[in-house]
């Protein structure tokens, strides 16, 4: 099984965990998103987390192909 497929299972499962709380799926998703940051602190400097985190917001939009695929 890949590391995709692993998160977004584990992803998946979290969500469903929180809903069936009676939690909001929305606040779940920024929590997990504030662990990734945490965990990514670990071991790679604020800066190049902020790019990461940068680049995944200037490429969100899933009916945009990111600029290195343009032919």
């Amino acid at each position: 099984m890949s590391a995709a497929a692993i998160a977004k299972r584990h992803l998946d499962a979290a969500i469903a965990e929180a809903i069936a709380a009676g939690d909001d799926a929305e606040a779940t998703c920024r929590y997990l998103l504030n662990a990734v940051v945490e965990k990514y602190l670990e071991r790679r400097s604020v800066a190049d987390v902020r790019a990461e985190l940068q680049f995944v917001a200037e490429n969100c939009d899933p009916d945009t192909d990111f600029m290195f695929m343009r032919p």
